[in-house]
């Protein structure tokens, strides 16, 4: 589903917010000051703060450790290479049977400071029996970078150009390189298409297509949530790390998407990155995902028929290409 926000109705909480909104209905709070847009300070806190509007978060997220261990069951455990000098610098490559496949590169979520890639392989099942290696990122978290999130933007860039100068080592061809990437990982993934790639001395379009899901793009309200406490936001951070202000850099084509029932910040936060880059010229798409809240949308990109699968395996050409050597 391609959607305009042109034609959206303006209301911040719509169905994202039920669930809060039926809260306040039955213990109603006096609004604080603004603090951003329409926002107090507790309001902007929940909107950056998933179990909020997504109660169901721990159990999505036993669901796909599971799932990410059947994969395994039935691809193989992946080849695990370094891509960096630290220990959490490293990368699974779940590998097609085809020669010369294109590769997609996963980078996951977790407020910058949870999650591990082993945990997401379930969403390499689909790519790959589809015709695609499937590389799942390892990176530090904002914990342990002091604060910082130059860091995991580091790595996460480091890691997307390894890919691309040994993917022939692995069968993939560097050509046809994509990214997929959710929550927090979106916001470092849009850090990775919003960069310079000729200071690695690398193309500009070294990414064919990416598809950006239930992210931020703008850092300065994040930087007045609840999220300022373990992350230690700074001008140059916020200025450097929103890729929203930086699409003059940008040199692939987007694909952005939320669920209707994210929260209200992160809907927003998409919608405006989409009318950016719509703005300046760009190729982007825009899917919303009707019913499904912010770790739902994660699971529709594991499923070849979901929402996110089959937009992300369009994208990369490979419809109608379902392998049936698994």
């Amino acid at each position: 589903m391609q959607y305009d926000p042109s034609n959206a109705v303006p209301n911040m909480l719509s169905a994202a917010g039920a669930s809060a909104a039926a809260t306040a209905a039955i213990k109603p709070r006096a609004q604080g000051p603004l603090v951003w847009l329409d926002m107090d300070q507790q309001q902007l806190d929940d909107a950056y703060d998933q179990i909020v509007y997504a109660p169901n978060r721990d159990q999505v997220g036993k669901r796909r450790v599971a799932n990410s261990k059947n994969t395994r069951a039935v691809l193989g455990m992946p080849q695990r290479v370094a891509y960096g000098p630290s220990e959490i610098e490293k990368l699974d490559i779940y590998r097609a049977t085809q020669s010369n496949a294109p590769v997609n590169v996963f980078v996951h979520g977790g407020a910058w400071r949870a999650n591990q890639g082993a945990d997401y392989a379930f969403l390499a099942e689909p790519f790959v029996n589809t015709g695609a290696h499937y590389v799942i990122l390892d990176f530090t978290n904002v914990d342990e970078a002091g604060g910082s999130l130059f860091p995991m933007v580091e790595q996460v860039r480091r890691a997307v150009a390894w890919v691309f100068r040994n993917a022939r080592s692995f069968g993939g061809d560097p050509t046809r390189l994509y990214l997929t990437s959710h929550s927090s990982g979106s916001h470092l993934a849009g850090c990775v298409v919003t960069h310079d790639w000729r200071k690695e001395n690398l193309p500009l379009d070294i990414l064919k297509g990416a598809t950006l899901g239930s992210g931020m793009y703008d850092l300065r309200p994040v930087r007045l949530s609840k999220r300022s406490k373990y992350v230690k936001f700074t001008d140059e951070m916020e200025e450097a790390l929103s890729p929203q202000r930086h699409i003059d850099k940008l040199h692939t084509p987007l694909i952005l998407a939320h669920g209707t029932y994210e929260t209200p910040e992160f809907q927003r936060q998409t919608r405006d990155f989409y009318a950016a880059i719509k703005a300046a010229g760009k190729p982007v798409e825009f899917i919303v995902g009707e019913g499904y809240n912010h770790f739902e949308m994660l699971e529709t990109l594991g499923n070849p028929y979901g929402l996110l699968g089959r937009a992300v395996v369009a994208q990369m050409g490979l419809t109608g290409r379902q392998s049936s050597l698994r």
